[in-house]
């Protein structure tokens, strides 16, 4: 296994936690805050997807699909109180968006090199390009955290 693979793995592995977690969700399940002082699931999703197309379009140029127009500005910092859902995309839209990135951050990832792995960000917390894809992942676990709340508190069933 080289390094890619390594990161690769890591991802999918919180593919895998992050989907599991959403998929049993509605919509307005969607717009549920794990506590009145966080962002909703809706919100925290796409600013995943925002952060993910912006963070690794800045080491691999390019390289990532436009986000649909209108996308990003729905999930800035001043939309994050909004509980309105019209001012929000949909689940199906959400994870469809999630999808197309994570598809061009793996294929960017492929296409690094080794030393361009060791290559600095000018990030601290992604430091090497390699910090900053193992960061896909593992911004995505860490946003999981809140939804179990949300899953818990619906009377959902613990997946892992």
């Amino acid at each position: 296994m080289d390094s890619r693979e390594a990161i690769k793995g890591s991802i999918d592995t919180a593919d895998f936690v992050a989907m599991g977690y959403l998929a049993d969700l509605t919509d307005q399940d969607f717009m549920l805050r794990p506590h009145p002082g966080c962002n909703h699931i809706n919100w925290q999703i796409g600013h995943l997807v925002t952060a993910e197309h912006d963070l690794i379009e800045k080491v691999a140029p390019g390289a990532m699909p436009a986000l649909p127009v209108g996308f990003a500005e729905q999930y800035t910092k001043e939309t994050a109180t909004s509980n309105d859902p019209t001012k929000f995309g949909k689940k199906d839209e959400l994870l469809r968006v999630a999808k197309e990135q994570r598809a061009a951050t793996l294929a960017a990832l492929s296409k690094v090199s080794d030393a361009d792995l060791d290559r600095p960000t000018g990030l601290d917390y992604a430091p090497t390009v390699g910090a900053m894809f193992l960061l896909q992942g593992s911004h995505w676990l860490m946003h999981c955290g809140q939804w179990v709340i949300v899953r818990r508190s619906l009377g959902k069933p613990a997946l892992f």
